[in-house]
């Protein structure tokens, strides 16, 4: 395992201009990942599983690593994550970072985030070993596609996703590097488990190295797919850098985007025989719990899919970062999206 000295420029891709990514990057240092815990709440509507805490320790200044088993658990593939529910009722979404091959067995990984909604707090106080957790099945929306080499980037805690690929990559024979940012060595998780890959892995802590060197990216082969996880300043230095943007796949936990204006429109919940008025300010998904409280949700940022509802009738201004082009010709997220017209009709 390689730690870096020096950083180099990053060559640019015409679409993201460098002086839109520096004042991205001055305004939002790239390491400490506030983001990475979405704010959620509610409960989804997949059938929930029990697992026992049998392991708990810290691979790294604020993080928890939690090892978790249970007979029942679904089998998973790199890139998938669960919900995971606290305690207190909250629901939290976290990537899975163990061996998918290790069956009935979850890994996770959470940072404390002093400043953010209560989760991490929570998880880092209450969840110990012998303990029990609901969670729901897992869902994989940043897969590992095949192919012959591929480029990690990784940022704090973006690593968790990144691990099993890892292994998948190795397991195939794919040729493969890590680059893996963080403030600082000593917050940086998982460090002796990458050890074992010796020079496909590169370090870089901030603190010591400054914005992480991505000169790999521009002199990759042609057809190395590029993963990355890791806060939005980022992932825009990354598809900067990418000789292919088209081959970079990221994992967000935070909007890429502000979203456009918004105005009034009406739902038509088709089933329940009601309508209900969405006001400017609010999203769709608040309009539809005054009406149907028991209404799934969990990430209320467009990630997680837990309210992703068909469409009857209207047309759909898609404000999320999960769904596929067939998914949206006929479903959307409530969290995010609204109305293109004056109405929409939902399946509810």
């Amino acid at each position: 395992m390689r730690r870096a000295l020096a950083v180099t420029a990053v060559a640019g891709a015409a679409w993201v201009t460098r002086r839109a990514l520096r004042r991205r990057i001055d305004r939002s240092p790239l390491w400490p990942l506030p983001a990475l815990e979405a704010p959620v709440s509610g409960h989804s509507p997949r059938r929930a599983l029990r697992a026992l805490i049998v392991s708990r320790t810290e691979p790294a200044h604020g993080v928890l690593r939690l090892t978790l088993e249970s007979p029942d658990l679904p089998a998973w593939t790199p890139g998938a994550h669960v919900d995971v529910t606290l305690p207190s009722g909250l629901v939290r979404q976290y990537s899975l970072c163990g061996d998918p091959a290790d069956a009935g067995r979850y890994t996770i990984a959470i940072r404390l985030i002093e400043d953010g909604r209560g989760g991490s707090r929570e998880a880092h106080a209450q969840l110990v070993e012998g303990a029990e957790l609901e969670l729901r099945p897992p869902r994989n929306r940043f897969e590992l596609v095949p192919a012959p080499s591929y480029v990690f980037v990784a940022g704090g805690i973006g690593i968790t996703p990144i691990l099993p690929m890892l292994r998948a990559a190795t397991a195939t024979g794919a040729d493969w590097t890590l680059l893996y940012g963080g403030r600082s060595l000593d917050s940086m998780p998982f460090l002796d488990d990458l050890a074992a890959y010796g020079d496909r892995v590169t370090v870089l802590p901030e603190d010591e190295v400054g914005l992480p060197d991505l000169s790999p990216l521009a002199a990759a082969a042609p057809g190395t797919l590029v993963y990355c996880c890791g806060p939005e300043p980022l992932m825009l230095a990354v598809i900067e850098a990418a000789q292919d943007p088209a081959a970079v796949h990221l994992e967000r936990f935070a909007p890429s985007a502000a979203p456009g204006p918004a105005r009034a429109f009406t739902v038509e919940l088709r089933r329940s025989g009601r309508v209900v008025e969405v006001a400017a300010d609010e999203s769709t998904l608040a309009a539809v719990r005054r009406e149907l409280p028991d209404t799934p949700y969990s990430c209320e940022q467009g990630f997680c899919g837990t309210c992703q509802h068909r469409v009857l009738e209207g047309g759909v201004d898609h404000r999320d970062e999960l769904l596929t082009d067939q998914e949206r010709d006929d479903s959307m997220l409530l969290c995010v999206s609204r109305a293109k017209g004056d109405r929409l009709v939902l399946d509810l």
